[in-house]
């Protein structure tokens, strides 16, 4: 189990760092709310990301394969819901967008909570993170062994890989608001996270 962990982890480590909706959205939020406000969508993306894993290692992810008009469907859904994302960025609107002078001030806790959803639903209807853990978590379970303790093991690699990552992508997009200049150019912010989201979506949806 060691040496296929090792394995494992470094697999999905090349996989975690890539850009996709999770790390995109993490990029944005870095942008537009800051890093302390980004944990609760990360709070809630690993939740997301957990449950998917233990769905696909219980061997319910399989009957994606088998109905594939359900992935098809959890594509543009995905899709749909990045492209909402970005039209509320480029209007300024919605809980991802800068607040400007103009808004009043949401209840904290319940824009946290709604940080903590949209990471939450971004994780379970990303298809490609069901599509990855359903072909790559067989090889690396023992048939041999209790599944329940080895999903949990893998797991918790899964999630701190992934949360190292956001952090990553995070901090790049809080980077970049301070180049462009947050107070000034709340609009521009608000613009470019937008267009990202919306690239993400389109190449969700056909890619």
């Amino acid at each position: 189990m060691i040496p296929s962990f090792g394995l494992f982890l470094i697999t999905f480590t090349m996989v975690s760092i890539t850009p996709g909706m999770c790390m995109i959205l993490s990029l944005t939020m870095g942008m537009t709310v800051g890093h302390l406000r980004t944990l609760w969508m990360m709070l809630g993306e690993l939740i997301g990301v957990a449950i998917v894993v233990f769905v696909c290692g219980l061997g319910a992810g399989t009957l994606m394969l088998e109905y594939h008009s359900v992935f098809i469907a959890l594509k543009y859904l995905g899709g749909l819901y990045l492209l909402y994302l970005s039209i509320q960025l480029w209007l300024s609107k919605g809980s991802l967008s800068i607040p400007t002078d103009e808004k009043t001030q949401q209840n904290t806790r319940k824009t946290n909570y709604q940080l903590a959803s949209q990471g939450l639903i971004t994780a379970i209807i990303n298809p490609k993170g069901w599509a990855f853990f359903i072909a790559l978590l067989p090889p690396f379970l023992s048939p041999e062994q209790a599944l329940v303790p080895q999903l949990i093991i893998l797991i918790s690699g899964i999630l701190i890989i992934e949360f190292l990552s956001l952090n990553l992508y995070c901090y790049g997009g809080h980077f970049i608001s301070k180049i462009i200049g947050k107070e000034k150019n709340v609009k521009i912010l608000n613009r470019i996270s937008g267009t990202l989201m919306a690239f993400v979506a389109v190449w969700l949806a056909f890619g």
